[in-house]
């Protein structure tokens, strides 16, 4: 069987379930089986595929059908054009957290700055934010100590290990730094509303980075309090945010002596992510 066949046969699997990126992802587990880049097994099409590898691919097919994300089955993903490792461990990165990094950046115009990531996650935020800031530091803090291997992992990939830091722990228990800048891309999602969330993040991704609580407000008004002590004066707070909690959030920081800054906006025009400043 050539590429091309097997792409064709592993899309028509995937459609079945009613999977709208079938050909997409179908291209992108054949790349990763191959261990070749998508525009090479498109330029590649009728070479011939052996029997262990399209056995594998059938495999991991048959992951995608059950709705798991194809980031988990090719463990990466890809953020501020950099290739990160990801696992079952971690929140999938997403564009609304891009959009928020864009506007980090922009908005320190590459000034020297130490940050710290709150929930860091696979480490995206602080890799990106570090890659264009080239004379800042950055310190990553999770409660998960299966995020903090993966971020791990993505420092020593873009050898950032000189730059950062990492630790295993919550920010209520996190003392004796201070910083220019704190970012967070919490949990944000009503516990109610889990249920209602599609298959591949609901059954899949961890609860953990997800559930905001009742009102999905919980971990950020965490972080909102627990950055007074950790922010330097005139420090930066930006926090992402979800869908429709922009005016509550804003009053959050407002009551707690922050000024905003800049509101970053999604594709929809729906707030998204707040920087704010400590007063």
């Amino acid at each position: 069987m050539n590429i091309l066949k097997l792409i064709q046969n592993g899309s028509k699997s995937l459609k079945i379930k009613n999977i709208q990126s079938h050909v997409l992802d179908s291209e992108l587990i054949a790349s990763f089986v191959l261990n070749c880049s998508r525009e090479d097994i498109i330029a590649n099409n009728q070479k011939n595929v052996n029997f262990e590898k399209i056995s594998f691919f059938n495999k991991l097919i048959k992951r995608r059908q059950k709705y798991e994300p194809i980031s988990y089955i090719i463990n990466r993903r890809e953020f501020w054009s950099k290739d990160f490792e990801i696992d079952k461990g971690t929140l999938i990165p997403r564009p609304e957290t891009e959009m928020m990094v864009e506007g980090i950046i922009q908005f320190f115009k590459k000034k020297r700055i130490s940050f710290l990531d709150v929930g860091t996650g696979s480490a995206c935020i602080i890799v990106s934010i570090l890659s264009e800031n080239i004379n800042s530091f950055g310190v990553g803090i999770d409660i998960s100590n299966k995020a903090i291997k993966v971020a791990g992992k993505n420092i020593l990939k873009f050898n950032l290990q000189n730059r950062s830091k990492l630790f295993n722990r919550s920010y209520e228990n996190f003392y004796g730094y201070k910083f220019d800048l704190v970012v967070s891309n919490p949990p944000y999602i009503k516990s109610m509303d889990i249920k209602n969330l599609s298959k591949d993040i609901r059954n899949y991704e961890p609860k953990l980075a997800l559930d905001g609580g009742k009102d999905g407000l919980d971990v950020i008004k965490k972080v909102i309090y627990k950055s007074r002590s950790t922010l330097k004066k005139n420090g930066v707070l930006a926090i992402e945010i979800g869908n429709g909690q922009h005016k509550k959030v804003s009053r959050l920081l407002k009551l707690f002596g922050y000024k905003i800054k800049l509101n970053i906006k999604d594709y929809r025009n729906n707030v998204r992510s707040i920087l704010s400043v400590l007063k």
